[in-house]
């Protein structure tokens, strides 16, 4: 008997490996981006960043975004974020529109040491947020006690950001994200800055926190092996003005390990795929419209 390669367009995976339907109901859909379209302007000439994108995400959801240099993802999440007007087009967070920052996201962003404000401690830092949402002492005690020991960060909560390594410090930012207990949480490059044993562990810290508390996650990176490794599923976008150029199931299996995972066939497979997608809108591809639709 001849073995077959399981399609790279399947139905959707749940968490468990089976399958789930791959038309949602709104029910089922946690982020929805329709017909996004974003266009600078400025100093007497317009460039068209984004043509078209659209795309949902289910509930509970970890979904990776890869694409040549400067094809718009940055751009991408913070139309999401609602960190940036869209030019057409509009973004649904719940069902709900998104017109400014929603109070069910949070963000990760890649310039850590940006985010965390050094004259506070740890624990300040990721308490932060939950003081603007106006919880009390005890429960945003409790909260940040159970983001720190998410990230293995226990032990660390009266330090100083300047006081840990670059590692540590994303950890922290990721606490943060977590305390804050969104529906919806955002990575853009969260470990582009960091060497590559401590990627790997931030890689699986976040497969962690995802699988722990059910968070729909939208993670966007330059690394093709990391969105394979992480993902459920691949959204590979093309260069500018971009769109996607196709929406690529990973269906390893949920429990991932760095050695055992990134040695099998099928991660090879995939990651091979990926690979020649990104060639191809390196060289310009745009996808037909019925691959667009598909």
């Amino acid at each position: 008997m001849t073995a077959t390669t399981p399609p790279l367009h399947a139905p959707q995976l749940d968490r468990t490996g089976g399958t789930v339907s791959e038309n949602p109901t709104t029910a089922d859909v946690a982020l929805d981006v329709r017909g996004f379209r974003k266009i600078y302007g400025g100093k007497g000439r317009t460039v068209e960043a984004v043509r078209d994108l659209t795309f949902s995400i289910g509930r509970g959801e970890l979904v990776c975004i890869v694409g040549p240099s400067g094809a718009g993802k940055t751009t991408l999440l913070r139309g999401i974020a609602g960190l940036m007007d869209l030019t057409e087009g509009e973004v649904l967070l719940n069902g709900a529109r998104v017109s400014g920052p929603p109070a069910g996201m949070a963000v990760v962003f890649q310039e850590y040491g940006r985010s965390l404000y050094p004259w506070m401690t740890v624990r300040r830092n990721v308490e932060l947020p939950l003081k603007a949402k106006g919880l009390g002492k005890a429960e945003r005690a409790r909260k940040v006690d159970a983001a720190l020991e998410a990230v293995e960060l226990s032990d660390s909560g009266e330090a100083y950001p300047w006081q840990l390594s670059g590692g540590m410090q994303q950890r922290v930012a990721i606490a943060r994200a977590v305390a804050y207990e969104p529906s919806v949480l955002l990575m853009d490059e969260p470990f582009a800055a960091v060497d590559a044993q401590t990627r790997a562990d931030l890689e699986d810290l976040v497969r962690s926190v995802w699988e722990r508390l059910r968070v729909t996650l939208l993670f966007v990176t330059h690394d093709i092996d990391e969105a394979v490794y992480l993902g459920q599923r691949v959204l590979v976008l093309s260069n500018r003005p971009t769109v996607v150029l196709e929406d690529v199931v990973v269906d390893l299996p949920v429990q991932r390990d760095q050695l055992e995972t990134r040695a099998s066939a099928r991660f090879t497979e995939l990651r091979h795929h990926v690979y020649l997608q990104i060639q191809r809108a390196k060289a310009g591809h745009r996808p037909e419209p019925e691959e667009a639709s598909r």
